[in-house]
Parts: structure tokens; C-alpha cells; sequence
């Protein structure tokens, strides 16, 4: 990591699960989450509250509200922010930290915690009911800065070499790392672990170090086989990793365990090397481009995006970005240039540098993802009182939690600021969510989400000294709260967004033909194709509130639920299941399965009468356009 140099600056505190003063608190301060469902459509408010300037000391962290409800028409005092959940965006993968070689050690190998303490704490950081939910892990491919010492999982003696990776092994990781991520999962199925490497071994490098260096262009093929151990060992440990980067912070800082890279090896690696080799394994795992700042982009990741041969490679899963330099609005003219691209946010840290940290997680959390980003990560999970073990670099980063090893304090854990604003996001928003439109503000950042049980979290921030009016915007209701000062608040409520009419009309698309049920048949099963516009039933589709569209007196529907590209659309009996939930944006022209966050698609990119329509990931193409008139 590097510390971030972007105004404005924010900071965090220690916290002892002492200070918190409402009855009903756990340890950690989170009471057990239960959506809002009854009647009248109540909504539940969650706050985090600090009482001074630095948001260090937490005297309210993740408090439920007496519920309020919404109330007939729009509009109210104060800030209105509008939610309309039939506007949405990208989906929500997670949101999480990393098991760092120091946050693994502090939790289990160095005998701090008792089981009893570690049981405890993993539930409240993992568990959806009993904690906050994480649910997305970054963790480090072998040694990094916050680590205790340098190690890769092919470390030789000085001048010897391992060309066919036989000495490859993870144990380092089985004492440790593997135990706990194995737990998290456990404990939230729906937990996401990715993967990014600080350095190659260093017998692999010019330099002959993990710390520096560059790799040798001899060993491109043997590291990119490398990654590949790694994954399928994790696998055989039952952790599928979901996502590798191919280098944390290309040649950043040399003082710890990193590797230097430039545009133009990062992308050959990538594309002749690592994609081919994970692909002819067999794994599903996905490359992610960068994992490092917005201002870095174009000098390093650039070059390997801007490749179609990688874009479309079926190992190629985005881009990864870190928050410590530039401005995250990046991050959407990266999308806006490759729409079908998925952006996450995979490295912020607090520290010491950050003036105020509640406002520093709270904004990071409303920007990256109200720039496309489809996950949050802080950096390492834990650290003891010390800001370490570190091996270099950050001795000032924070994590989500504290573990007090060797002090007066020894065997206990704080929950920091960082675990409060990071259950405003996990806590409520669940993976597969998706964003969907509220009215942006300076005055209250807010960012909105749709689970796909149909239950709405929006996540707010006042930063103010004083309590600010916020009035909330649904459909045809609106709901007025009194949000403090110095506050997170994540907004919770259930049920169908009213003063929605029903959309009908006719998909017209590809070339000016109407999306049409085949032969005007309202049997199950019958094609839905791209025809001659004509009028008819056949052509005439509902966009319902409850997120079906539908003809003919039944629904849109993908065969057999799949979730694959090029799976076809069909008619077929309502049932509400997610192959039959679709978004339309009629600014965009997208028409999205919810399940499976793709788009429907022309096959073939055809304009011919009977063309097939099917499921696509989205492209922003023509033959993914549709307007309903």
C-alpha cells in the first residue's frame, strides 16, 4: 500500500467495545439486523455516531432507531434524496479487508486470542446475522508489508533456482491464513477471495530479493504457473479464489516485498502467460487488471485494458483500483470507455495520516461505488496496538480491528471506526444486490442498493456538527428523519417502490425490429426472436414494478435459469424466480436479467427476422439497445 497524498484527509480512532452505551449492543456494537417488512412500510435507521472532529471515538456504532414510516406524496424539509429502484447499475460482490500475514498471525498463530475470543470476533466480522457480514477477501499472495517477514511459497537458498516449481507449497498459509479464510467462509457462504502477489520468488527476479526488482523475462512462463499452484492449492483446500491480479502496486516501494513492472510486460504476462495458463487448467478463476491508484492507470494498466484479445478472454474479470492517489471519477471514464468491464475496489487503509476516518470510509464507500465499483476493501483486517507486526512500509495503517498482544490489554480486540462504516455497506447490502439511483449530494453523501430480496439500503453520511434533515424519496411516498451530526446511517426498508405505473410498449431494437414472441405462441417455451415491427400482441411487453416484463399474459424468461452468456430467452409462466427479473433503463436502453447481470442481446449482433434474443454480459452495443414506445 502506499499512504493516500488526496484531500481531504481523514482519520480514525481506537475504540473499546466499553464505550458503547445502548442497552442491546453487542461487544462489537452491532445488534442483529431484521429487515424492515411490517405494514405502512416502516424504515429502520442504523447509526454510527462520533463526538469529535477525528471520528475517532465512537459513542454509537451500528445502532438500530426506533422505525419510522413512509407517508402518502413526494417531498418534504431539509435534504430530499430520491430513490428509484427501477433505475440500476452494477451489481454488489462484497465488501471486506484482508487476512494479511499480521491479521492471521495476531488472530490465531500468535496465541493472543483464546478460541473462545477468535470464535467470537470471526462471527462478528463474517457472520451476515451476528456481525457485519464481510463478505469479500483480498488476501496477499505470500509476504507483503504488513507481514512479519518476506516469504513466497518457492523460497530457495541463495543461487539456486526451482524452474519446475517442485518445492511450491503453501504451508506458511495452512498455519494461519487458510484456517481462518476456511472460518470466514463458513461463516458468510457468500464470501468472495480474490488474490494479489507483492513479488514473485526471488530467484525468479534481476535483483535476487523479494524486496525490488523486476522479473526476469525467462521465468514469465514459469510464475504465470505459479499463480496456478497457488489457486489450485487453495482450491484442493476447499477456497476457490475468484479473482488474481497479476501485481500489487506495479514497482511501487521497494523498502518491502514488491516487484517492478512496466505497461508493456504487465500486459504480454497478462495476455500470453497468465490467462492462457489459467484457462488450460481448467480454472474459472479471473484476472483483474492494475490493483493500484486512479493516477496510475493510464501509465500502467492501460495498455493491457486497451487490448481486445484480453478484454475478451473468458479469465479476464476487470479492473482493480486502489484509492491512495487521483480522483475515483477514473473509475467511470474507464466505464464509460469499456461498459462491459467490472471495476472493484480492492485496497483503501486508515492510518494515523487520515485526519478523519469516518468521513475518509463513508465517502470511500459512497464513491467507489457510485463510480461502478463492485466491491470496497480496506486493507489489512487486523493489527495489534503497535500498528503491526509490519515488514516495512505501513507502520501507521489501521485495520478493522485491533488485537492487543503483549500490553496491559493482552488477549482482547477493539473495533475500530473502520469495522462500523464498513458494516454500514455489508452488514445491509448483500453480494448480488444492485445499486440503484438516489439523488447525488455534497450536503449528504448517500449511495442506494436493491438486495435481490427486494429489501432497499441506503447508506448516508452527515458530516456536519449539527443534525441535518433528510427526507427520502420513494415512488409516490416519502419518508423525513433528523440524521445527527458526525453520522453514518445506513436506511432500511422492504417493499414495492409505489406511484409506479406499469411501462408498455413495444422493444423496439436492432435495426428499428420489435422484440416478438415467435408465431404470436403463448406456449412455454416459445422463442422470443427480433422481427418486423407489426403491432401485434406478440410485440406488446409490460415492464412491471415486481421486475417482470412481460406478453401475452405470461413472462420473459432465460432458459432454464442459466446464468451464462448466450443462454436464450423464451416465454414462460410467471414465477417470479431471478431468470424472469429484469431492469429496464430507459436513459441507457439496457434491459438486464437481474440474476445474471447481463443484458439482453441480438445473437449474432443479427438484424434478421427470427434472430434469436439471448442473455449477453452487457457491451453497450447496438444490438443490446432497446427503447419501449
Amino acid at each position: 500500500m502506499r499512504r493516500s497524498t488526496r484531500p481531504p484527509a481523514r482519520t480514525l480512532g481506537l475504540l473499546l467495545a466499553g464505550l458503547l452505551t445502548t442497552a442491546g449492543v453487542t461487544a462489537a456494537g452491532v445488534t442483529n439486523a431484521t429487515p424492515a417488512r411490517a405494514a405502512g412500510e416502516q424504515v429502520t435507521a442504523w447509526l454510527t455516531t462520533t463526538d469529535d472532529s477525528g471520528g475517532r471515538h465512537v459513542v454509537r456504532g451500528l445502532q438500530a432507531q426506533a422505525p419510522f414510516a413512509f407517508q402518502a406524496g413526494s417531498g418534504g424539509g431539509g435534504e430530499n434524496i430520491t430513490v428509484d429502484e427501477n433505475t440500476r447499475y452494477q451489481s454488489f460482490t462484497g465488501g471486506g479487508a484482508s487476512f494479511t500475514d499480521t491479521a492471521a498471525w495476531l488472530m490465531d498463530g500468535s496465541g493472543a486470542l483464546s478460541q473462545a475470543t477468535r470464535d467470537d470476533t470471526m462471527r462478528k466480522l463474517f457472520s451476515p446475522t451476528d456481525g457485519i457480514g464481510l463478505s469479500f477477501l483480498r488476501n496477499p499472495m505470500g509476504g507483503s508489508d504488513l507481514a512479519r517477514f518476506g516469504y513466497t511459497y518457492d523460497d530457495m537458498p541463495a543461487g539456486q533456482t526451482d524452474a519446475d516449481l517442485s518445492e511450491f507449497s503453501i504451508a506458511h498459509d495452512l498455519q494461519d491464513v487458510v484456517p481462518l479464510t476456511k472460518q470466514a467462509r463458513q461463516l458468510n457462504p457468500g464470501l468472495t477471495v480474490m488474490a494479489s502477489p507483492w513479488t514473485a520468488p526471488a530467484w525468479m527476479k534481476d535483483s535476487g530479493q523479494l524486496n525490488g526488482g523486476w522479473l526476469k523475462a525467462e521465468h514469465y512462463g514459469t510464475y504465470a504457473q505459479y499463480f496456478v499452484k497457488y489457486v489450485q492449492a487453495y482450491q484442493a483446500q476447499g477456497i476457490p479464489i475468484s479473482y488474481v491480479t497479476a501485481q500489487n502496486e506495479p514497482t511501487c516501494c521497494s523498502g518491502y516485498p514488491s516487484m517492478s513492472w512496466n505497461a508493456s510486460g504487465l500486459a504480454y504476462f497478462t495476455k500470453n502467460e497468465l490467462l492462457p495458463k489459467l484457462q488450460a487448467a481448467g480454472l474459472s478463476t479471473k484476472v483483474l487488471a492494475h490493483d493500484w491508484n486512479w493516477d496510475t492507470y493510464d501509465a500502467y494498466a492501460a495498455q493491457t485494458v486497451d487490448d481486445a484479445a484480453i478484454r475478451s478472454h473468458p479469465n479476464f474479470g476487470g479492473i482493480a483500483w486502489h484509492g491512495y492517489g487521483g480522483d475515483v471519477a477514473k473509475q467511470t471514464a474507464v466505464h464509460n470507455q469499456y461498459p462491459q468491464l467490472d471495476a472493484f475496489g480492492t485496497e483503501h487503509s486508515g492510518g494515523t495520516w487520515i485526519a478523519n476516518q469516518q468521513r475518509e470510509d463513508m465517502m470511500n464507500i459512497i464513491d467507489y461505488t457510485r463510480n461502478w465499483a463492485k466491491s470496497v476493501t480496506k486493507w489489512s483486517l487486523a493489527v495489534d496496538q503497535n500498528r503491526g507486526p509490519h515488514n516495512g512500509g505501513c507502520g501507521t495503517c489501521d485495520g478493522l480491528i485491533t488485537v492487543h498482544n503483549g500490553d496491559s490489554r493482552h488477549g482482547q480486540v477493539d473495533f475500530t471506526i473502520e469495522y462500523y462504516t464498513m458494516g454500514h455497506l455489508t452488514k445491509f447490502v448483500k453480494p448480488g444486490a444492485q445499486r440503484i439511483a438516489s439523488t447525488a449530494s455534497s450536503s449528504v453523501p448517500n449511495v442506494a442498493w436493491r438486495n435481490q430480496d427486494g429489501s432497499k439500503a441506503l447508506i448516508a453520511y452527515n458530516d456536519a456538527s449539527s443534525a441535518k434533515t433528510v427526507t427520502i424519496n420513494w415512488g409516490g411516498q416519502h419518508a423525513t428523519y433528523s440524521l445527527p451530526g458526525r453520522t453514518s446511517a445506513t436506511f432500511t426498508w422492504s417493499g414495492t417502490q409505489s406511484g409506479d405505473a406499469a411501462r408498455s410498449g413495444a422493444f423496439v431494437g436492432l435495426a428499428g425490429k420489435c422484440l416478438d414472441v415467435a408465431g404470436g405462441s403463448a406456449a412455454n417455451g416459445t422463442p422470443v426472436q427480433l422481427y418486423d415491427c407489426n403491432g401485434s400482441t406478440a410485440q406488446r411487453w409490460t415492464v412491471q414494478a415486481d421486475g417482470s416484463v412481460r406478453a401475452l399474459g405470461k413472462c420473459l424468461d432465460v432458459t432454464s435459469g442459466s446464468t451464462a452468456d448466450g443462454a436464450k430467452v423464451q416465454l414462460y409462466d410467471c414465477n417470479g424466480s431471478g431468470a424472469q427479473q429484469w431492469s429496464y433503463n430507459a436513459s441507457s436502453g439496457d434491459v438486464v436479467n437481474l440474476a445474471a447481470n447481463k443484458c439482453l442481446d441480438v445473437t449474432d449482433n443479427s438484424s434478421a427476422n427470427g434472430a434469436r434474443a439471448q442473455i449477453w454480459s452487457c457491451t453497450g452495443a447496438a444490438n443490446q439497445k432497446w427503447r419501449l414506445q
